[in-house]
């Protein structure tokens, strides 16, 4: 698939949220951008892994706090049954341990319910396409609460000293939210390239995925915001 054929498909979304009025709002937001369609709602976590399976979206946007199966164990049965649909999770400031178990289960990005809307299309954009996205706000959150989880060994400028420049440009970059083909662009590389230094830094860095790579260039001071 051309990237000038994936950009003109919208990008197919299921929402899950216990709460209708936040549904409703959400999907409202999301209404407002041509290029995403929202094909499925869910009321709790296991309908929207159901739903998942049986739609296929790009992106799963969950809340954490669902019954019958929370955000954290509904993104982990997703990444498993479909590994193919990005998580992106919505949270609020009185979640910060379940933001930071949530790194854990693969997730691609995090959002702050009272957030700016524009973060909020901005944010399905960025995972749709491969990227990580951290709301400004929660990454700072993240960062103060989970920075002992995610850096138990040196502090985070001392892990990316050991990276080459290079290295670090893809790391500032992934922190800015950038897919693959983006951080191509703009550092005149082939894609293929990028993806061999994304494996070297996760290596380097000894994280798991994009999410924990971005927070890591946040604490480093490698991203503005």
């Amino acid at each position: 698939m051309t990237n000038e054929t994936f950009m003109a498909t919208p990008v197919r979304v299921v929402l899950a949220d216990d709460e209708a009025m936040i549904r409703a709002g959400v999907r409202a937001i999301l209404a407002a951008d041509p290029g995403i369609e929202v094909v499925a709602e869910a009321g709790d976590g296991r309908t929207a892994v159901e739903l998942v399976r049986a739609h296929r979206p790009r992106v799963a946007l969950l809340d954490i706090r669902m019954p019958r199966l929370d955000g954290l164990a509904a993104a982990a049965e997703i990444r498993r049954v479909a590994p193919d649909t990005a998580t992106l999770m919505l949270t609020t400031f009185g979640e910060d341990d379940h933001v930071a178990r949530a790194l854990g289960h693969g997730a691609s990005g995090f959002l702050l319910k009272a957030g700016d809307p524009r973060e909020l299309i901005a944010g399905v954009h960025a995972v749709a396409e491969g990227g990580a996205y951290l709301s400004p706000r929660v990454a700072r959150r993240v960062i103060e609460l989970g920075a002992g989880q995610l850096a138990r060994r040196p502090a985070a400028r001392d892990r990316t000293a050991g990276l080459t420049e290079r290295e670090r440009e893809v790391l500032a970059l992934v922190g800015a939210g950038l897919s693959n083909a983006e951080i191509a662009r703009r550092l005149h590389l082939v894609e293929g390239t990028v993806k061999s230094y994304l494996t070297s830094i996760f290596t380097r860095l000894d994280v798991r995925n994009r999410v924990q790579a971005a927070i890591i260039a946040y604490e480093a001071g490698l991203v503005d915001g």
